[in-house]
């Protein structure tokens, strides 16, 4: 009766809320200017080897490249050690341990925030500034990324906190104000982690839902017949479908997310990935070239302005667009899982990067090259998901709808993750009553509605700089914890090596 009631309320305010004219001229007229002097400003750019390098993405590959150095935690023991925690090997089925949701349950919930709409169009993008090399840099990208995801999820579970009711909440505005005060420095955590639960409460109005909302509805509009189909005029409407749907699921909170999220993401994802590997084994043939070209390209490119630093640049660029790691979002959900050893959600984090950009946004790479990838596209221009949707269109006409679908999915389960991210920062702020949870989803709602309705350039802009900002206290304290974290990581490992820690499995 709650959801039905949440609902309803809703659909007025959505319905008044969308009608004012002229609501996206606007937007653009007042915001326009102060979105574009704030997005220079985060994404402010240093000249290395002939290419513009955004210093943000740099802060962000530095974190990756210390916490894969330092903590040494991506080896072949540690994932398959992380497999095994995600099925659950190491869980006592009599023992109740803190927490919400399962391993499994907490990392879908993650994936769905990461892998959305972009990923189908990171590997396109990468392709068509950076030409076929920049698929390399993406993965090594990703692989940085691993190591930092898991540092975030362990101090997420660490520096949790639990709730009267039994929920609990997490991630880097909890583990930046909890540890440093332990630490001594307590205005200076609870600085931080306002500064970040801000940003993640404006930035997922933004990227989080306003962009997957708008992108939803345009794919829904492409295949009905665009600009004089019967979905034209129908944004409000469909804004409205999706934010009723968005409000059913996550009035049950993170365990009735994790329950449709670990459903959803293994079917979207499953159907993408079939699609995958059904083009490239019908052009298996053709895979040792594309797998030379890449190689080739990448550290000895024809045609790219700023030779290989240009393609280390752009590869990397998207693969921290890709799988968000070092910004810390995606600990939030981690937080919830059931368990008292903080380290165990560490392991299964580090493969979100894994799965996300090592797998998904490559095998999109290698669908164009396979498919309809030219040279002349290089510097062409940006398409995304467009040149994806082309890429399998050659090879079957009816792909476009079946991608569309995709997308459709993909946007709605970034949306429910990053609703459920955007509150945990709101509480944070305004404190963790029903009114301030349901008031929040109340107000994500009416931006959904929103999204399907307006220009999204100015707002996307800003948001996308907001959320980027989210970087900057995270991997400070990545930095300040890093000790602790290793400290943790080895002990566990010492733990399960010696049998201290018992394989349910096993018997």
């Amino acid at each position: 009766m709650a959801r039905l009631l949440f609902g309803a309320f809703a659909l007025f305010l959505f319905s008044e809320a969308t009608q004012a004219a002229g609501f996206s001229e606007f937007v653009s007229d007042t915001f326009g200017p102060i979105s574009a002097a704030f997005s220079a400003l985060v994404f402010y750019t240093v000249n290395i080897g002939g290419v513009e390098f955004p210093l943000i993405i740099a802060w962000l590959v530095a974190g990756g490249i210390f916490c894969s150095v330092y903590l040494r935690v991506l080896t072949p023991s540690n994932l398959r050690l992380s497999f095994k925690l995600l099925r659950g090997d190491f869980a006592s089925p009599e023992k109740k341990e803190q927490g919400q949701v399962s391993h499994f349950q907490a990392l879908t919930t993650a994936l769905s925030g990461t892998v959305g709409v972009g990923n189908l169009g990171h590997g396109a993008i990468a392709i068509t500034l950076g030409g076929p090399g920049a698929i390399l840099w993406m993965v090594v990208g990703g692989l940085l990324g691993a190591s930092m995801k898991c540092a975030e999820c362990i101090l997420g579970v660490q520096y949790r906190e639990e709730h009267e009711d039994g929920s609990v909440s997490g991630g880097p505005m909890y583990y930046l104000s909890r540890g440093l005060k332990a630490r001594g420095f307590d205005k200076g955590g609870r600085f931080l982690g306002a500064m970040y639960a801000l940003f993640i409460v404006i930035g997922c109005l933004g990227i989080g839902n306003m962009f997957q909302a708008n992108q939803a509805f345009t794919q829904l509009q492409v295949i009905t017949g665009g600009d004089t189909g019967f979905l034209a005029d129908a944004g409000v409407w469909v804004g409205l479908l999706l934010a009723v749907l968005f409000a059913i699921v996550v009035v049950g909170g993170i365990t009735a997310i994790g329950r449709v999220t670990s459903k959803l993401v293994p079917f979207m994802a499953g159907i993408y990935l079939v699609g995958a590997f059904a083009v490239i084994l019908g052009n298996i043939g053709d895979m040792p070239g594309v797998i030379g070209l890449i190689l080739s390209e990448a550290f000895n490119p024809t045609g790219i302005a700023g030779g290989m630093y240009a393609i280390i640049a752009i590869g990397f660029q998207r693969a921290v667009f890709s799988n968000e790691a070092g910004i810390g979002s995606a600990s939030i959900a981690h937080s919830a899982v059931k368990t008292d050893e903080k380290v165990t959600e560490g392991f299964v984090g580090l493969l979100e990067p894994l799965i996300d950009t090592v797998l998904i946004c490559p095998l999109t790479g290698f669908v164009i090259l396979l498919t309809i990838y030219d040279p002349a596209m290089v510097g062409a221009g940006v398409q995304g998901v467009e040149l994806t949707s082309r890429a399998y269109e050659s090879i079957f006409s009816g792909a476009p709808y079946i991608l569309a679908g995709i997308i459709v999915l993909f946007a709605f389960s970034t949306m429910i993750s990053w609703g459920y991210y955007g509150q945990k920062g709101w509480t944070y702020l305004a404190g963790n009553s029903q009114l301030q949870r349901y008031g929040f989803y109340l107000l994500y709602c009416i931006f959904i509605v929103i999204g399907c309705t307006i220009d999204l350039s100015v707002v996307i802009d800003f948001s996308d700089a907001i959320v980027f900002l989210m970087a900057i206290p995270n991997i400070v304290g990545l930095y300040i914890f890093a000790p602790e974290i290793r400290a943790a990581i080895l002990d566990y490992r010492n733990r399960v090596k010696s049998g201290a820690i018992r394989d349910y499995r096993k018997g």
